[in-house]
C-alpha cells in the first residue's frame, strides 16, 4: 500500500470503525459451484478432485469472486479480504496445486483491488481498502500426527515460512 492510502487508513481508522467483509467461502457456497466451477477450462484434466478449492475459483472463476467482493463493498465494507484463505504450498498441495500458489495469491489481490477501485469510481468519497488474507495451514507444526511419536511433525517450522513468504510476494505484488 502507498504511504498516501496508508494515512488515509490511519485517518479513517482515527475517526470511526472500518468495516471488514464477511465469510468469502460462505458467499462461494451460497453459489453452489461444481467441480467443473473448480476446474475451468485450464484444470479440466487436472489428476485430483478440485471442488471445494476455493481459492482455485480466482483463476477458474474470476467473475464469480469479483462479484463477491462487490456484494461486500455494495453493503458498506470497508475494507475487503483477498479470495486466499488457502493459497500456499502446504494447502494446496492436498490438490496437488502447489505450483500456481504465487499465482492465486496475485489474481487474488487483483480481483480485491479491482473490485475496490470500481466501487471507489462510483462513490468517490469512501475510500476501500484491500487485506490480504493468509489462513493456516491443513498441518500443524505443534502437535504431532502419531500419538506414539510426541515429537514427529508433518510440517516443519521452515516449509511454513517458505510457504508463507511466496504467498505474501503474490499478494503484494
Amino acid at each position: 500500500m502507498d504511504s498516501a492510502r496508508t494515512e488515509i487508513l490511519k485517518k479513517l481508522l482515527s475517526s470511526r470503525i472500518l468495516i471488514l467483509d464477511g465469510a468469502m467461502g460462505t458467499m462461494i457456497q451460497k453459489s453452489k459451484p461444481l467441480e467443473e466451477d473448480f476446474r475451468g477450462t485450464r484444470f479440466v484434466n487436472h489428476i485430483k478432485p478440485l471442488k471445494g478449492n476455493n481459492d482455485l475459483l480466482n483463476l477458474t472463476r474470476p467473475e464469480l469472486i469479483l462479484s463477491i467482493h462487490k456484494e461486500y463493498l455494495d453493503a458498506g465494507a470497508d475494507i475487503i479480504e483477498t479470495n486466499t484463505f488457502n493459497s500456499n504450498r502446504i494447502s494446496q498441495a492436498d490438490y496437488a496445486l502447489e505450483s500456481i500458489c504465487y499465482e492465486l495469491n496475485l489474481e487474488g489481490a487483483r480481483l480485491a483491488r479491482k473490485a475496490a477501485d470500481e466501487s471507489e469510481k462510483t462513490e468517490p468519497s469512501k475510500p476501500r481498502f484491500v487485506a490480504g488474507s493468509i489462513g493456516p495451514t491443513n498441518r500443524t507444526a505443534s502437535l504431532s500426527p502419531d500419538v506414539q511419536d510426541p515429537g514427529a511433525r508433518n510440517v516443519f517450522f521452515d516449509e511454513l515460512v517458505d510457504a508463507y513468504s511466496e504467498a505474501v510476494r503474490g499478494l503484494l505484488d
